[in-house]
């Protein structure tokens, strides 16, 4: 048995797995904020400016319909910093974009 990477999209061979990655990481972070602040749907769709029914689906893991952009502008209206960093990769390494988020602390 050969033993994933942590990236489980490219594990499986998913066309724009970088992306999905990283739209993963986005709403585990959003999750979590609003988990930290005890935020219901309906807050959280306030908020945004984005309706109850696709801040559900956001919530249960579904996040085909939203894109990098839109999840980055949550993760601001719940005053999150976002920070992108670009730098050359090391020659070795294979092509690949990568997120790093740093989760908020539980209370």
């Amino acid at each position: 048995m050969k033993r994933g990477s942590a990236d489980v999209f490219s594990d499986l061979g998913l066309e724009g797995a970088d992306e999905l990655l990283a739209k993963a990481k986005l709403a585990r972070a959003i999750t979590a904020t609003v988990k930290q602040r005890r935020l219901t749907q309906t807050a959280l769709a306030v908020l945004t400016g984005i309706g109850q029914p696709k801040i559900s689906q956001l919530m249960n893991g579904r996040i085909s319909g939203f894109s990098s952009d839109r999840l980055m502008h949550i993760l601001t209206k719940l005053d999150q910093d976002v920070v992108i960093i670009v730098r050359p990769r090391p020659v070795a390494q294979k092509r690949s974009a990568h997120i790093s988020v740093d989760m908020p602390q539980a209370m």
